[in-house]
């Protein structure tokens, strides 16, 4: 498993942890190993055999290899080499490996990579199997170079039925639908907090990510609380779920708790739980608000009426596919409206029934095609 952040984000803990416990289950002799930024936050993670640092090695200036990098991107305009040489470290890993799983949902959704593309084509030149390993990609994200890139795989397994319409519209015919392996985690059930209030707790979760994209929604998010407090009896639990260094959940979240705690009614999760933990908490919420789709997606797997504060096409895919329609995403542009935050919000409370109803029928069928990855890597 490669191109993986570390597990200080939950939800990149949660599609490693539930990926190596699907396919341990499947192929117990398989040695399983992960490549990571970040290898001190994985070791929270069960069943992998080996954690190793993927750290980059940047090109020391006027070395043998600055001259030759220099040489072929003047004369040839060819970034390889310089690629290829500040990726040595994974890289050179290749050859002890057979099958390479590349675990970033969201890598394809950020521009052009021509690293990544490197990367990619070192990985097949060696003869080796290649597998996106549930990923979501908008129609915005893709330019030539990034379609010839994903044609490599063996296979795309891809979370939700927008992207797989949008790659196969594009001419990518290697495509699998299954399900976010978060689906499958399990969860683990911590105490309860002061003030928790037992089926009467709504849990709230917004990002550094989308007030960077959105400043204003930071105060609709504000007025949201206030409505709940309002015109609810409910507790409120802000709930981070990444702690990542200049994207951390806790810090904008403890803005909203010191504003709001002499309520008496709100509560702030702590930031240094797992994965399994927040679902823990997640799975004991009667209605969960979510900017971060693994914080969404234990909320769903757990039967919880949710409300995505959807950014990408992996929320709204994944909603569609449970509801059949994009059901509770409000887009970027639509969380800095105050009215349409607590209109949908208040929308959700009246039809908590019919969505526990249909997420009650619907989960056990997404689970299952979370489990049809393994198979198709048998297939393949």
């Amino acid at each position: 498993m490669f191109f993986h952040n570390g597990s200080l984000n939950r939800g990149c803990e949660a599609i490693v942890r539930s990926g190596v416990a699907l396919l341990k289950s499947q192929y117990p002799d398989a040695t399983i190993d992960l490549a990571s930024r970040n290898p001190a936050s994985d070791v929270v993670i069960p069943l992998i055999d080996n954690i190793l640092l993927d750290r980059k090695s940047p090109i020391r200036k006027f070395s043998p290899e600055w001259f030759i990098s220099a040489a072929k991107v003047k004369l040839f305009n060819d970034e390889s080499y310089a690629f290829r040489q500040i990726n040595k470290g994974l890289i050179g890993l290749i050859p002890n490996y057979d099958i390479f799983l590349s675990i970033g949902g969201d890598n394809y959704c950020y521009g052009e990579q021509p690293d990544i593309y490197e990367i990619d084509r070192c990985i097949k030149k060696a003869g080796k199997k290649l597998f996106l390993w549930g990923a979501s990609i908008g129609e915005d994200d893709l330019s030539p170079a990034k379609i010839k890139d994903l044609s490599t795989f063996e296979a795309l397994f891809v979370r939700e039925t927008i992207t797989k319409s949008i790659l196969e519209k594009n001419g990518l015919t290697n495509v699998k639908l299954v399900a976010d392996g978060a689906f499958l985690m399990d969860k683990e059930e911590l105490p309860l907090p002061e003030g928790w209030k037992d089926g009467n707790t709504v849990g709230l979760n917004f990002s550094p990510l989308v007030y960077k994209k959105n400043p204003s929604a930071k105060q609709a998010f504000s007025d949201l609380i206030d409505h709940i407090l309002e015109a609810t009896d409910m507790t409120i639990a802000l709930t981070p779920h990444v702690a990542e260094p200049g994207n951390n959940d806790y810090e904008i979240l403890d803005e909203f708790y010191q504003k709001h705690k002499n309520t008496g009614r709100v509560l702030l999760l702590p930031n240094s739980l797992n994965a399994i933990q927040y679902k823990g908490y997640i799975a004991r919420m009667r209605f969960f608000v979510g900017a971060r789709t693994h914080a969404t997606i234990a909320a769903y797997s757990n039967n919880v009426p949710t409300m995505v504060l959807g950014y990408s096409v992996k929320s709204k895919g994944i909603a569609k596919d449970i509801f059949g329609e994009e059901k509770l995403v409000l887009n970027l542009q639509e969380i800095s409206d105050s009215a349409k935050l607590i209109a949908k919000f208040d929308e959700m409370v009246a039809e908590e029934k019919s969505l526990r109803e249909i997420l009650e029928q619907r989960i056990p069928e997404i689970r299952k095609m979370s489990q049809k990855a393994a198979d198709y890597i048998k297939q393949s």
